[in-house]
């Protein structure tokens, strides 16, 4: 289980580190498209807290944060995932 919920860490790390690169690589007026706001506040769940609060962050952070809360999501889902297949 722990394997697990370090591999939903790891992921976040990972999506958090795309969007990082895709932050470079694109201009900044990408990130003003509603379409593309929705996405990153899905997919990163620390940039609603960025974007609503206007929250400076830099991008180690947000990525060390999103990375925590995909493994919180880990956890709990691990945790369903393993209560709904014992009570099998």
């Amino acid at each position: 289980m722990k394997q697990r919920i370090a591999m939903w860490s790891v992921a976040g790390f990972l999506v958090s580190g795309c969007w990082v690169i895709l932050t470079f690589l694109t201009s900044p007026m990408t990130f003003a498209k509603p379409a593309v706001r929705i996405l990153a506040i899905i997919v990163q769940p620390i940039a609603l807290v960025s974007f609503r609060f206007h929250v400076p962050m830099h991008f180690l952070e947000v990525m060390i944060a999103n990375a925590a809360t995909y493994g919180l999501i880990g956890l709990m889902v691990e945790t369903l995932r393993r209560s709904l297949h014992h009570a099998r």
